[in-house]
């Protein structure tokens, strides 16, 4: 079997467990095992970062990151609650859709950023407060903890500007640290919750009294170049959510959206996501900076 065949039945086999595991919710090391032999699968590796008391899981190339610009995908909420009623005790997603994106990554160099208390191998970290998964999922706390995340990898990887990208909630939490980064050079989102006061109306939930509402940062967001898509079919986030922020910016500056038909919230961006986001992305750089791998 040749390499790239060895490659794909590798990713073949990690994709099947995580759909596996997206019928029944597995254990919280389940889901990290299978998050790392996907990344394995194509050549990258988990690492952490300290994003002021949270540790935050990466998954970075094992190649040497020496790009001037960066892309972050950022992962979704993950598993917030098991049920209307209860709340998880471990937010790591069943189906780590942004770390499937980011493997997907066309060109340029991409590190994928979990959400604070996602991925974390052994107990959780003290600081992990069902609040950072829940109510204040989009918080002070969790934005100045990504925010710091940022910092860090652009210095180890020695970039200048950053491509931001993120799934669902991710999407949300991209908005924020763009809507206060002057580096952010791209914004782009899939299936992302943009307007969190309409989102919650629309499925008939409480407030996430603890966080702060994307849409409501329009005006700081109207310079940074940005494309969301969202699922036609999709009734996690449905394409009203988006209209919604987009209504929010001031005239001339309405962010670029796209309704895919045929996709739901979290099929089916992977099989087409190369091609579409190489759509968006600036072209590949010439200039390289001198990079290593992730500490």
């Amino acid at each position: 079997m040749s390499t790239k065949n060895r490659v794909t039945a590798s990713i073949v086999a990690a994709v099947a467990l995580l759909l596996q595991a997206a019928c029944a919710i597995t254990s919280p090391l389940q889901r990290l095992q299978q998050a790392d032999a996907l990344a394995e699968a194509m050549g990258w590796q988990r690492k952490t970062v300290q994003g002021g008391l949270l540790p935050l899981t990466v998954y970075a190339p094992n190649t040497a990151l020496s790009a001037p610009t960066l892309t972050v995908y950022i992962e979704g909420d993950g598993l917030a609650w098991l049920n209307a009623g209860t709340v998880s005790p471990d937010p790591t997603p069943v189906h780590p859709v942004a770390l499937q994106l980011a493997l997907r990554h066309p060109h340029g160099a991409a590190v994928y950023l979990a959400r604070p208390c996602q991925f974390q191998p052994g107990a959780l970290p003290a600081a992990c407060r069902s609040a950072l998964w829940t109510s204040a999922r989009y918080g002070p706390e969790v934005i100045d903890s990504m925010d710091a995340a940022l910092d860090q990898l652009m210095r180890q990887s020695g970039a200048r500007r950053l491509v931001l990208v993120g799934f669902s909630g991710g999407g949300s939490v991209a908005a924020l640290l763009a809507a206060r980064r002057a580096d952010v050079t791209l914004l782009l989102t899939v299936a992302a919750n943009l307007d969190t006061a309409q989102w919650t109306r629309l499925q008939g939930l409480a407030p996430l009294a603890g966080s702060f509402n994307p849409a409501d940062h329009a005006a700081q967001l109207a310079p940074v170049p940005q494309h969301h898509w969202v699922g036609a079919d999709d009734d996690v986030v449905p394409p009203a959510v988006l209209a919604s922020f987009a209504a929010r910016f001031p005239a001339g500056a309405t962010p670029a959206l796209t309704v895919v038909q045929g996709y739901g919230h979290a099929c089916c961006w992977q099989a087409s996501w190369a091609a579409m986001v190489r759509a968006v992305l600036p072209p590949e750089e010439s200039s390289v900076l001198p990079g290593k791998a992730l500490d």
